[in-house]
């Protein structure tokens, strides 16, 4: 019947997906037209508390070629109601100002400089709009007057860029100015910063993306007064505030000024329209109203491949105003559509996904692996008669398939999908990260798988039993029990959220269907079906791995040399970042090295998931070579994994075209699996994707199981017979998968920035504290039952607080549990002496005999 169910399941889900064709990029609506009917050249738009807010600006009263400009102070607010949207009068500037730099911040929508008829102001001010009324908050003024610019907020701080400082063409600036919001006005000032290389500029763009992996703001376009004549420009230029450093990036395709940009998925730009001088001066003083407007096209630019892309026309181009994110669309009020002539229209953008068919060979493919493998595991299911069987194969996995099991429980999809992300959107630092997996392998076989197989473990925290003392063991055992609840859920979510982009399933459905395939055969089959699923998957994933970047070069102009070429120029094979600062997005090798061993140490010898695959071999000398087998993949496998994310990165600077601009840097690999891929393969990688996070679901599900009979109810003794202990097993296995599974669909969240990074920060808070207590049970002969019980506390509160109130790299986070936990426990153990114990075997001081050694 569960199988049954599962067949049924799918099949409802994927096939209703058929038929879902390509969608535009942006869906336009027009708003309720701005209050006043002639509308506004440089008004002060942005959005405070739910509401756009546009005030002030200019205009000409008619007719518009007879009469001089005219400066507004009224202020307008727009607000959604049970009725849709409505405009209402909101009071008046403190006197008429246009063409102010503007940005929406969370203190407020801050005005900067702008000009009336007579004067260009360096005044600063918010206007916030709260309790039904706007009020006019003042900040510091700018370091001089500014009228033209163009602003942007990143990261608690407002960046001014451009500008000229009178009324008259020939003083335009080079300038960067910053404000750092977040503290009172009064205790805040402006800094003068590095300006670009490039040429001064007015009417250019300012635009701040904030990806969580390169955080930056790009000025675009703008013109310029070189003696009698006027330089139009289309140059771009990135300034990284992490790193203070400018870099110029390629060129709009057209002259852009006094248009209107915003920030466009995770790692996107978007131009909406532009002034590209072609009429500019004198020409439409003569043409008039006879001037067509300006051109109505529009540009994508990715912030990775450095790539622009044309997106097609626009159904206006309203110039001198301000794009703004407003109830979850890009809104465009008022502004400037030709010479003179101003437009109260309001314009919206909606984005949407361009999804396309997955096709029937593909969801063919899909359905009929998912349901081989489940049908794999539920064989098994005659072969468990007891616990032993169940949780560890009857000690009869052979020592390759444990090898490939513990590699594809440490891979995940997540890894699968995540590293290539990293290295699309990054370069190669992380690939440190594995290169330490060979180097703690030596340990891991000296040390902890000794300690395991000379007790005869069935679940990891037994030793603490041992070594410290039950609570311990219990405080172990339940820390690891949350931590794969989480994981499970963790891992169904955000594979769900990078498979959205391969197959019309959303989401949630995919979470569903990962979720039950892997209630169906891991509660039936066990460890021995988790061990041989993982197996068949592995080969899946790292063939499919192969071919993709066949494929990729294939597509990549100049093939390998192209491929190589391009991955130079960008930078993409740096391995190194050389700083000292943990909170750098630009995480430097000190941290990842010290990261990646403490997270390794505490995956090998605190994680019952990988513990648990050490006991499912005959002898130590066969679960030996499962761990080395795991460590030789490892390595081969990151240089490839690594590969296709500087090939994808190579692919798509040679066909901006084909990158969809709606999804995140964690979807570019199964994005190309599904539109470039040959048909079947295509189904058979992101079944394999699948089939990965079914992977990881599944040996969650049974290693907590494993902990929950062993740790807590064996000990207990109200089970009386290992039938009724083996069915108990199989229902705390469906258990978890549910509540991970549920869990899983509250975690689907499409704002996550690095679902690879997440998966990595959840491992070390986790992790740390547990790798922490079996370092400080290893290493030392002093510390106690009462000590390490308190070392487990504190890491827990650290890594809490570390979390939440800190920016440390998350790649810190499992070192930081480790040690805290080992210092804390050990100082601890000094202060609450408690009676001696046996240790022989149980550090490394006493594995090998019981002769009494020197306490560290």
């Amino acid at each position: 019947m569960p199988f049954r169910l599962a067949l049924f399941f799918i099949f409802t889900f994927t096939l209703a997906a058929f038929g879902q064709l390509e969608n535009a990029t942006l869906n336009w609506e027009e708003m309720p037209p701005l209050p006043n009917e002639l509308g506004v050249a440089g008004p002060l738009v942005g959005v405070h508390n739910d509401a756009l807010i546009v005030a002030g600006g200019a205009n000409f009263p008619l007719p518009i070629w007879e009469t001089e400009k005219q400066w507004h102070d009224e202020i307008y607010v727009l607000t959604k109601t049970a009725a849709g949207f409505e405009w209402q009068t909101a009071g008046t500037l403190p006197k008429p100002i246009g063409y102010s730099a503007t940005v929406s911040t969370p203190d407020g929508v801050l005005c900067m400089g702008g000009n009336d008829a007579t004067n260009t102001f360096s005044e600063v001010f918010a206007l916030r709009w709260e309790n039904g009324k706007v009020d006019v908050v003042e900040y510091p003024s700018l370091p001089s007057p500014c009228v033209y610019g163009d602003a942007a907020y990143l990261n608690g701080a407002v960046y001014l860029a451009g500008g000229q400082s009178t009324a008259e063409a020939g003083s335009e600036m080079r300038n960067l100015w910053r404000l750092k919001l977040g503290g009172s006005p009064d205790e805040t000032e402006w800094e003068s910063l590095e300006a670009w290389g490039g040429s001064a500029r007015v009417h250019n763009i300012t635009v701040a993306q904030n990806n969580g992996f390169h955080d930056a703001i790009y000025v675009i376009s703008g013109r310029v007064k070189d003696g009698e004549t006027f330089e139009l420009l289309a140059d771009m230029w990135e300034f990284t505030p992490d790193t203070g450093k400018w870099r110029q990036r390629e060129s709009v395709p057209q002259c852009v000024m006094a248009g209107t940009g915003i920030r466009f998925g995770q790692s996107n730009l978007m131009v909406l329209g532009g002034d590209d001088g072609e009429l500019f001066g004198d020409r439409a003083d003569e043409l008039k109203d006879a001037h067509p407007g300006f051109p109505k096209a529009s540009f994508i630019y990715n912030t990775i491949t450095d790539a622009w892309t044309e997106t097609g026309s626009t159904p206006t181009n309203q110039v001198t105003t301000k794009a703004v994110l407003f109830d979850g669309r890009i809104v465009i009020p008022s502004g400037e559509i030709r010479p003179r002539k101003r437009s109260s229209k309001v314009w919206c953008a909606t984005p949407t996904s361009r999804q396309h068919a997955f096709g029937f060979v593909n969801y063919t493919v899909l359905v009929g692996y998912l349901l081989t493998m489940a049908a794999v595991g539920v064989s098994f299911a005659r072969k468990n008669k007891t616990t032993d069987d169940y949780f560890r194969g009857g000690k009869q996995i052979p020592w390759w398939a444990a090898g490939c099991s513990i590699y594809a429980t440490m891979l995940s999809s997540l890894t699968y999908t995540g590293i290539p992300s990293k290295a699309f959107a990054q370069d190669w630092v992380l690939a440190v990260n594995n290169f330490m997996i060979p180097v703690v392998a030596i340990v891991v076989v000296a040390v902890a798988l000794p300690f395991y197989r000379r007790i005869d473990a069935t679940s990891a925290y037994e030793y603490l039993e041992r070594r410290f003392n039950v609570p311990v063991r219990l405080f172990g055992s339940a820390c690891f029990t949350l931590f794969h609840l989480f994981r499970m859920a963790v891992v169904m979510s955000l594979t769900g959220l990078a498979l959205a982009v391969a197959t019309p399933l959303t989401p949630t459905q995919s979470v569903l269907i990962i979720g039950l395939l892997s209630l169906v055969y891991c509660t039936m089959g066990g460890i021995e079906a988790v061990i041989w699923t993982d197996t068949i998957q592995t080969v899946v994933l790292l063939g499919g791995a192969l071919l993709a970047i066949l494929v990729l070069m294939q597509g990549i102009d100049g093939g390998w040399n192209g491929f190589v070429e391009a991955s130079f120029a960008a930078d993409k094979f740096k391995m190194v970042n050389w700083n000292f600062d943990p909170t750098s997005m630009q995480v430097a090798i000190w941290f990842i090295i010290l990261g990646s061993i403490a997270q390794n140490i505490s995956s090998y010898t605190a994680d019952q998931a990988v513990v648990q695959r050490y006991m499912t071999t005959e002898t130590q000398a066969l679960a030996a070579r499962s761990i080395w087998m795991n460590a030789f993949l490892a390595i081969p496998t990151t240089f490839l994994f690594f590969a296709i994310g500087s090939a994808l990165y190579a692919f798509y600077r040679n066909h901006p075209e084909k990158l969809d601009p709606t999804i995140a840097s964690d979807q570019i690999f199964p994005l190309f699996i599904a539109r470039e891929m040959p048909i079947g393969l295509a189904g058979l990688i992101v079944a394999g994707i699948f089939a990965a996070a079914q992977s990881t679901v599944s040996t969650s599900m049974n290693s907590t199981a494993t902990t929950i009979v062993t740790d807590f109810l064996r000990p207990l003794n109200l089970i009386k017979t290992e039938r009724s202990y083996l069915r108990v097993a199989q229902a705390l296995t469906a258990l978890f998968g549910i509540a991970g599974t549920a869990i899983g669909l509250l975690f689907v969240d499409p704002s996550i920035k690095s679902l690879f990074d997440t998966f990595i920060g959840v491992i070390g808070i986790f992790m740390g504290v547990l790798g922490g207590l079996f370092v400080l049970g290893a290493l030392t002969k002093s510390a106690n039952g009462t000590g390490a019980f308190v070392g487990a506390i504190g890491g827990a509160a650290i890594m809490f607080y570390l979390g939440r109130f800190t920016d440390v790299t998350v790649y810190l986070y499992t070192f930081v549990g480790i040690s805290s936990c080992f210092i804390i426990g050990y100082v601890s153990s000094m202060i609450f002496p408690s009676d001696a114990k046996d240790l022989t075997g149980l550090t490394i001081y006493t594995l090998n005999s019981g002769k009494e050694q020197a306490p560290m």
